[in-house]
């Protein structure tokens, strides 16, 4: 069984974990409305990829009471 024959010390731990922290996302800037989106992704904002289209957003949905029963 594999087990250390001294204590690694809380220095010498950490000095090891010291690269594994995470890097921040860079966002990038939507060629159609200039929000801040996440590279090769759909824009929160406008619904664009690319310079098209892809989801149409609606800004309210109106539902008959019928339906909603």
């Amino acid at each position: 069984m594999a087990v250390p024959q001294n204590k690694i010390s809380k220095s010498r731990r950490n000095n090891r974990r010291a690269h594994d922290a995470l890097t921040a996302a860079n966002p990038n800037e939507c060629s159609n409305c200039g929000e801040l989106k996440r590279p090769h992704h759909v824009c929160a904002a406008c619904g664009h990829y690319d310079d098209k289209e892809v989801v149409a957003l609606v800004d309210e949905v109106e539902l008959d009471e019928d339906d909603a029963a």
